[in-house]
């Protein structure tokens, strides 16, 4: 069985057996065995969670099960729901775009609020790209609390 398949199967099994309802599961892959996978839902708030914690659960619940009935494959997922994590992601990189522009300004180091690891290496990751490389970041706190700062090299 393609991975994109068990992946669907495990999936809507593990939602129908919690619960949890939908009503379109989308997975696209993307490149080196990277999977998104979207799920649509009438009662998305049910599937996200507070701060993301259903999602992420499902997440790691669906990667335990893929990866024991692939075995040798090696593969990663990444479940959101209505676009949720998207949405979370383009904001927080407007957000990054915007203290850039003052740390510049200023010449002083701009924190963040804390975020998940996910977006904090999305943000990292963005300010590595052409066009940052005045600009260096790192991350400071722990566990909940732990956020970005941006500052001038």
């Amino acid at each position: 069985m393609e991975i994109k398949e068990a992946l669907e199967d495990i999936l809507i099994d593990l939602l129908d057996k919690t619960g949890l309802s939908h009503t379109k599961i989308e997975i696209t892959e993307e490149e080196n065995n990277n999977y998104n996978i979207n799920i649509e839902s009438q009662n998305p708030s049910e599937l996200i969670g507070s701060r993301g914690e259903t999602i992420q659960a499902i997440q790691h619940i669906l990667k335990i099960l893929a990866w024991k009935k692939a075995q040798s494959e090696h593969f990663n997922i990444l479940v959101d729901v209505d676009n949720y994590r998207k949405k979370q992601e383009d904001n927080a990189l407007k957000l990054a775009a915007r203290k850039i522009a003052i740390a510049r300004k200023t010449g002083r180091e701009q924190a963040l609020p804390p975020m998940s690891p996910y977006i904090r290496r999305k943000i990292h990751l963005y300010c590595m790209g052409a066009g940052f490389e005045d600009i260096e970041t790192y991350s400071k706190g722990d566990g909940e609390t732990r956020q970005l700062v941006i500052k001038l090299k």
